[in-house]
């Protein structure tokens, strides 16, 4: 999974990018001091994951990982190639889910290019840059398959009325993911990678000062835009992130206590990435290795076992299944089994968030 993180110059993206994913990003008081794209690979916390390692006595852990590539601050004008927009824009169509960062914080001396803090005109802002820009390419293909479709060619026509809905939505300056669409829709879009398409979490960057609320005036202004949308919305300070991931892994659970936080950026971040992108986790488990393997939410068993190895889908037998918390109440995989709580299930049945499997196939 690749997560984009976007938003305008100087709200905290690259110092929020630098707490998750510990990359050490450029981070500075001035617009576009990140050029090309940061990337950083990050583990999916999962404590589950541990504690079957114990298990197993396992050799090797291997967590799911999210890959969050840190995009420069887009300004009013990217569309048109403002602030280099047009090169930080092609970025964006390359990631699964956009992660904007929004400043909710009062602060002198950092500038921000509005000169005012506003964040539903700021989300606006990046907004309806990312529907000009999809508008520009969705009129361009609309009028070629139009074109085609007069000179009879009917298997566009689908697409073209798809797309017409598409760019009257975007000419009044709305994203496509507020725009009712129909599954088959849906698909047709997804290979134009439109940027407004894409499912997106907003981080509402509150102040050090409001850490223990956990919100301020201008975050629930970003919650309600978020509800509103049908958007993520999470409220963090991405300085005490950064001050977080500073310190040494076995001091960061007591400052996290004085601070009243329960939960650290990242593990916000991958909950609500994964709520937004419908995603869960099923677990392998051996004395070699214990996995954890990221799938949609109503994938079938052969599916489920192709993420591992095509061979595994092609030649699907069965799967041995036992659920996380019955495989640890029983101690082990035989034990589990003793008890009766480990299933043998067919090609039909359905993943379920926690499932320690192992597949039997034939090649």
């Amino acid at each position: 999974m690749k997560i984009g993180v976007v938003g305008l110059p100087n709200v905290g993206k690259s110092t929020l990018f630098n707490a998750i994913t510990e990359a050490g990003a450029e981070s500075a008081n001035y617009p576009f001091c990140t050029i090309e794209p940061n990337v950083g690979v990050v583990d999916v916390p999962d404590e589950r994951l541990q504690v079957l390692g114990k298990m197993y006595n396992t050799q090797k852990i291997t967590p799911a990982s999210i890959e969050f590539m840190d995009i420069a601050g887009l300004v009013a004008g990217a569309s048109h190639g403002e602030g280099l927009g047009n090169k930080f824009l092609s970025h964006i169509r390359e990631v699964d889910a956009i992660v904007h960062v929004v400043r909710c914080f009062d602060n002198d001396k950092i500038i921000h290019v509005s000169g005012s803090v506003d964040p539903v005109r700021d989300i606006e802002v990046i907004n309806l840059e990312l529907a000009l820009a999809d508008l520009e390419q969705v009129s361009k293909i609309y009028e070629k398959n139009a074109k085609l479709v007069k000179t009879g060619d009917k298997a566009l026509a689908g697409s073209v009325d798809v797309l017409k809905k598409v760019k009257d939505h975007l000419e009044q300056g709305k994203c496509v993911r507020t725009l009712p669409l129909s599954e088959k829709e849906r698909e047709l879009l997804q290979s134009f990678s439109l940027l407004t398409a894409k499912p997106v979490i907003y981080v509402a960057n509150i102040a050090e000062k409001n850490i223990m609320q956990g919100e301020n005036d201008y975050s629930k202004k970003v919650e309600e835009f978020a509800k509103q949308e049908g958007s993520g919305c999470i409220t963090l300070c991405a300085k005490i992130e950064e001050e977080l991931i500073s310190l040494p892994k076995e001091e960061r659970p007591v400052y996290k206590q004085e601070l009243g936080i329960t939960e650290s950026g990242l593990e916000k971040l991958v909950k609500a990435s994964y709520d937004l992108l419908g995603l869960m986790s099923y677990l392998t488990a051996g004395e070699k290795e214990v996995r954890a393997w990221t799938i949609k939410k109503g994938t079938k068993a052969p599916q489920a076992a192709g993420k591992i190895h095509t061979d595994f889908e092609k030649g699907f037998i069965k799967a041995e299944v036992v659920s996380y918390d019955d495989l640890v109440e029983a101690g082990s995989f035989l034990k589990a089994k003793e008890k009766g709580k480990v299933r043998i299930e067919g090609k039909e049945y359905v993943m379920q968030d926690g499932d320690v499997v192992l597949f039997r196939f034939n090649v």
